[in-house]
């Protein structure tokens, strides 16, 4: 029996960007919100910034690095502070967010950096009652956003039309802390402050699975989708230890594996790579992201390994598998939030050759959606759309988001 398991992935290591590299001189937002104030995609970099009057966020491209210039144009609608955003995964230039105004808005950002505010949401969604404070787009359908609040309600909009889809609002009895799409965005998994995972089926309205106490603290817990429909959690146990859990739909009374990690009271916020089944845990106010091989033996969670620094980390953003540069056989990029900067953190798997590694880099999602927003309304799924990174990803050129209103006055009696 070999005593060291093997793995591609054992010898993963990451390594922050030299200094010219960084974005300096970013006032990142102080509000109280476990989201994870970052998003980024293969074109742009956005974070959640402090402004007067309103809230805001900065959308830098991913090649403008140094200092941010004081008068950067800041993306401003909202009337009080932004808590999540998200890119939309099938246009680089349309990104989602969420607000305590209690709107969500969808906006578009053009390739030239403007040179003043962009105030103008493409789509402003309203249906909430209270904040927003998660936002998540639909990772196959296009146009399909979720968003959900502290009134305990999920709503799901079709952001082409700026129509509410589905309002899922009998099923979370407390506050929401977190909303995962499964791999084709056929179910959710959703955790929230009554101590319950959910698994929902959102176009039934109806919880296929459900388990009380994953973790038996009070602290909040995350939930994910892993590779074959199995949750990762994390959460704290009663000694308030963090704890990370692996479960499987089908017998979702006991955990496949459950284990500690540390006393330390951040919230972990799990990032989960699915073509190299490596779930990412990067605690907010830690120091330090620790990585874990998701795998079909035993103990099924396999430590890897921890990339440490000095300083803590407010926020953390993650790169899409396209924006990654293969040539140089990284497997993952985080975007690291400081109170005055954001530092890229590379995660790369050494090796000898200069050849593209076929292991590291299987076909992975990229931005073409596989479904229209009502087919997917209708019951179709669709795996995503798969692009080989052999050549570096190539983005090809974005439509432009159109939002179809109906004039109410056309309809005469």
């Amino acid at each position: 029996r070999r005593v060291v398991r093997q793995s591609k992935f054992r010898h993963v290591f990451g390594q922050p960007v030299k200094a010219d590299q960084m974005y300096e001189d970013i006032r990142v937002s102080k509000v109280t919100c476990d989201s994870s104030f970052c998003a980024v995609n293969p074109k742009f970099v956005a974070i959640i910034v402090e402004s007067g009057g309103g809230g805001a966020f900065i959308v830098l491209p991913l090649a403008k690095t140094g200092r941010v210039d004081k008068n950067h144009p800041l993306v401003t609608g909202h009337t009080a502070p932004v808590l999540d955003i998200d890119w939309c995964p099938h246009n680089d230039n349309v990104i989602a967010s969420a607000s305590e105004d209690t709107t969500v808005m969808v906006w578009q950002i053009p390739d030239y950096v403007p040179v003043r505010n962009i105030t103008e949401p493409v789509v402003t969604l309203e249906g909430h009652s209270k904040r927003v404070s998660i936002i998540s787009w639909h990772p196959t359908a296009r146009n399909v956003l979720l968003s959900a609040g502290c009134d305990n309600l999920v709503i799901l909009w079709n952001v082409g039309t700026g129509e509410m889809l589905l309002a899922l609002d009998d099923m979370h009895t407390d506050l929401i802390y977190n909303v995962g799409w499964n791999r084709n965005g056929s179910l959710l998994v959703t955790t929230c402050k009554d101590k319950k995972v959910r698994v929902i089926d959102p176009r039934k309205q109806q919880i296929i699975a459900e388990k009380t106490k994953p973790h038996d603290g009070t602290r909040p817990i995350r939930a994910i989708f892993v590779a074959d429909g199995k949750i990762f959690t994390t959460g704290f146990s009663k000694m308030s230890e963090r704890q990370l859990g692996l479960w499987d739909l089908n017998n979702f009374e006991e955990p496949i594996a459950l284990q500690e990690m540390d006393t330390s009271n951040g919230v972990l916020l799990p990032f989960y790579d699915a073509d190299s089944s490596i779930v990412y845990l990067c605690g907010k106010g830690d120091s330090s992201i620790r990585y874990f091989e998701i795998t079909d033996e035993a103990p099924y969670v396999h430590y890897l390994n921890t990339y440490s620094s000095k300083e803590p980390q407010r926020g953390m953003g993650f790169m899409p598998k396209r924006g990654l540069d293969v040539s140089k056989c990284e497997i993952a990029r985080f975007f690291k939030l400081h109170e005055r900067k954001c530092e890229p953190i590379v995660m790369t798997v050494p090796r000898k050759s200069d050849l593209f590694q076929d292991d590291l880099y299987p076909d992975t999602p990229g931005p073409e959606p596989a479904l229209e927003a009502d087919e997917w309304l209708e019951g179709k799924d669709a795996e995503p759309i798969l692009i080989s990174l052999r050549d570096g990803y190539v983005p090809i050129k974005n439509r432009e988001l159109k939002v179809v209103k109906k004039n109410i006055l056309d309809s005469k009696p």
